[in-house]
């Protein structure tokens, strides 16, 4: 297996430990999401929706989990791929057109879980897949990876959703496993 589907598959476990810690969270106190998320209109919080997103967090962590086990499942990657779409799609929507989420650490956080901060440092180049011996770059392929954004929120190179876009490119060029070509 590549070097870099080994550290996507890592990523994937370490996402999902943390969003299994925030569906605790919000199964044993709905105050929180409130306080660190949903602090724009905080009223429209109650325990009925901490469990909803709690329920829709843990199915996110356990489809990632699973992706990270059995990466090559195409199937399951596409979906692991929507988990971090819909996820970006959902807390920019509570941010920017319903007004329930501010600007603060607690919406900023699961941003940039699937998207990039310029501050933070590039993919190491070599596990680019287009990078060729020595971490050289072929023709016609950026070598930084800078945002066009200064907001962390709007970053268009995000580290999940660019990580697994990338990793579909490894999971076409490697090959399948003896014991799937048997069956």
């Amino acid at each position: 297996m590549s070097r870099f589907l080994n550290v996507l598959r890592s990523w994937l476990v370490m996402v999902s430990i943390i969003a299994m810690g925030n569906t605790l969270q919000s199964f044993r106190d709905h105050t929180f999401l409130h306080e660190k998320l949903y602090t724009g209109k905080p009223d429209l919080v109650n325990g009925l929706q901490a469990r909803t997103f709690g329920i829709w967090t843990l199915l996110s962590s356990v489809i990632r989990c699973l992706c990270a086990i059995d990466i090559h499942n195409k199937t399951l990657y596409h979906i692991t791929l929507w988990t971090f779409l819909l996820a970006l799609g959902h807390f920019l929507s509570e941010l920017f057109v319903f007004g329930t989420a501010a600007p603060t650490i607690g919406v900023l956080a699961p941003l940039m879980v699937a998207s990039k901060h310029p501050s933070t440092p590039d993919l190491p180049w070599e596990l680019h897949p287009r990078a060729g011996a020595g971490g050289q770059a072929h023709r016609g392929v950026r070598k930084s990876g800078a945002c066009f954004s200064h907001e962390p929120s709007l970053c268009i190179e995000g580290f999940s959703i660019l990580g697994m876009l990338v990793g579909l490119r490894y999971l076409e060029v490697e090959p399948v496993s003896r014991q799937k070509k048997r069956n």
